[in-house]
């Protein structure tokens, strides 16, 4: 995210100097932010971003800047509340990006709140956002696999809780013979289902962009297996996901395996002379 965010920077400062022309100090104030942001000087970048800001607010480049700059000083995991205010800041120069009238910055605004939310885990915020993000660009498939990412999470987190209501191990399989687990595993339908179907819709069309994609290709075999323990009546139904599952496996592998064949060797360090 750090290296997106400064080629973000870097492409942007040659778009700037073809903008309308504006206050000298406006200029000034981004010039400055974008010098301060490139020498990892964080804090003078956001106060030269937040005068360009208020010299001219329609600039929504100046927003987007400051944005990154809060994005830069942000820990992800971490939820002190001084963290949480970088991260309520940035998103507060990210939604008027979303909110102009300009098309091109909305995409990398939204995916910058996607991700900021996804860290704070709230995940309906931060999957709303990567489906904003993907309205706007369609063909990135980063996005689905995203959504999907989201849903599995959202998914496996409370199987696991129900493994340990019922003092199950991880791996056990809902028995619907068994009254206990029959009624779990009917909770466990009605929250988890509809996600387990979109999150394997969106993994399926982010390995259609990117049919190299192993890490999809990884979390879309998890979700076959969230969609096999919901079969606790159906013991052939389950057996067919798990099938599928497996064969994900197989595939995500394939690809590692392919990509790994095409890195080019390292050389072998040669012997020394010892003549």
């Amino acid at each position: 995210m750090r290296r997106t965010l400064q080629s973000f920077v870097a492409l942007s400062v040659v778009v700037f100097f073809f903008l309308p022309s504006r206050a000298q100090s406006f200029r000034d104030e981004l010039n400055l932010g974008v010098a301060a942001y490139k020498n990892s000087h964080y804090e003078e970048a956001i106060q030269h971003f937040r005068r360009a800001t208020e010299l001219d607010p329609s600039q929504t480049v100046a927003h987007m800047y400051l944005a990154t700059a809060y994005v830069s000083q942000y820990i992800p995991g971490v939820e002190s509340e001084e963290n949480t205010r970088l991260a309520e800041q940035a998103i507060e120069q990210y939604q008027f990006v979303i909110n102009s009238d300009e098309l091109n910055p909305k995409v990398n605004a939204s995916k910058g709140i996607a991700y900021l939310y996804l860290n704070m885990k709230k995940f309906d915020e931060a999957k709303d956002y990567y489906q904003k993000a993907s309205a706007y660009d369609p063909n990135d498939p980063e996005l689905y696999y995203s959504v999907g990412l989201i849903d599995w999470t959202r998914c496996y987190q409370p199987r696991m809780e129900a493994r340990s209501e019922l003092k199950m191990t991880p791996d056990a399989h809902l028995d619907g013979r068994n009254p206990e687990q029959k009624k779990m595993c009917e909770q466990l339908r009605a929250q988890n289902a509809g996600l387990i179907e979109d999150g394997i819709g969106n993994l399926k069309k982010a390995i259609e962009l990117r049919p190299d994609y192993d890490d999809a290709m990884a979390y879309l075999n998890l979700m076959y297996r969230e969609r096999a323990d919901l079969e606790c009546d159906d013991p052939g139904a389950r057996d067919r996901n798990l099938r599928t599952a497996d064969e994900w496996v197989d595939k995500t592998l394939a690809v590692k395996k392919a990509k790994a064949e095409k890195q080019p060797s390292q050389p072998r360090p040669t012997a020394p002379n010892r003549q």
